[in-house]
């Protein structure tokens, strides 16, 4: 047999292999410094001197020739494992349901899945996972705006300024906090609040309750209407009127935002309004405001006209 690279025969070949697999010979002369070569990952395909045609690594043959031709025995089919039996490869097995993780969404999930199964509505209104419940819903005459508290609303609205209402409702949120970390009001004797309302002490343990009760005591009762040429003589006809509840507390906090803006500011800053309003609710508390005297000279005036109802000009319209 002759090699095709090197036709001078077998021994050719054999003393080509036994060279290549021996490490090189060191020079006698190093001219440059010696670069070691890399070490294969994989190693030497052909590591058994000989002529086979396969390249596959194998151990050295044993001394005995049969033991190295004969294959191993293989075992019985009774110890074959199930992957390794061909018989058992064929058979279908089929694999076990999957057990979902215990935890909250998986649950939800399943019971979404039941819902939808038995035809029920997956979306349905339920109590699930909320702390508090679902809200009730609008009533046919009800808004969305009517969420807050109508004082709360109502003195937001009127604190507001050139349509910003995200800062009118941050002073109203800063007032509220004035109210409640302030000390409990003195209330005067002489100009108490509403008949019924808690002890002072109580007032900042709820400050929503404390303005209220501070808008609703100055608020007047009655409005002095003027009818022109009523009187006779082109004068005018002072008539008292009744007032509603919102018209009353938006003409309390009128006359307060009129004496928050006539008052010297303490402070500076974005919150510098937010506590003198708050101060000036206070000062209503206790009966030190400027607006009870607003409140008196209204009430005054309405008990001086009192008479003026049974004039003939304000009966007569009334019989219309």
């Amino acid at each position: 047999m002759s090699c095709k690279l090197i036709p001078r025969g077998a021994a050719s070949v054999l003393r080509n292999l036994s060279i290549r697999t021996r490490p090189p010979a060191a020079p006698a002369l190093r001219s440059r410094p010696e670069q070691r070569p890399l070490r294969q990952a994989v190693p030497f395909l052909i590591a058994r001197r000989g002529l086979a045609d396969d390249t596959t690594s194998r151990l050295p043959p044993s001394e005995s020739p049969d033991q190295s031709s004969a294959p191993p025995p293989s075992p019985p089919p009774s110890e074959l494992s199930p992957s390794e039996d061909p018989a058992a490869a064929t058979e279908y097995v089929s694999k076990p349901p999957e057990a979902f993780a215990p935890n909250f969404l998986n649950a939800e999930a399943l019971a979404a899945l039941q819902k939808a199964a038995s035809g029920q509505d997956q979306y349905g209104d339920g109590d699930d996972g909320l702390l508090f419940g679902m809200p009730e819903p609008l009533g046919k005459n009800e808004k969305l705006q009517d969420r807050q508290h109508p004082v709360v609303d109502q003195i937001t609205k009127l604190l507001m300024k050139d349509g910003k209402l995200s800062k009118a409702q941050r002073n109203m949120s800063l007032i509220l906090n004035y109210l409640r970390t302030n000390p409990a009001p003195k209330i005067s004797p002489l100009r108490p609040l509403l008949p019924g309302s808690p002890p002072p002490t109580q007032l900042p343990l709820n400050p929503l309750l404390y303005l209220t009760l501070a808008v609703d005591s100055v608020a007047p009762l009655i409005r002095i209407r003027g009818m022109k040429g009523a009187a006779g003589g082109g004068r005018t006809l002072d008539v008292p009127e009744p007032m509603a509840v919102r018209a009353r507390r938006r003409v309390a906090v009128t006359w307060i935002l009129d004496a928050v803006r006539r008052k010297r500011s303490a402070g500076s800053g974005r919150g510098q309004f937010a506590a003198r309003f708050a101060q000036e609710i206070v000062a209503v508390a206790e009966g030190r405001s400027a607006v009870w005297d607003r409140r008196m000279t209204v009430h005054r005036s309405g008990t001086a006209s009192r008479a003026n109802l049974s004039h003939h000009a304000v009966t007569k319209r009334k019989g219309r």
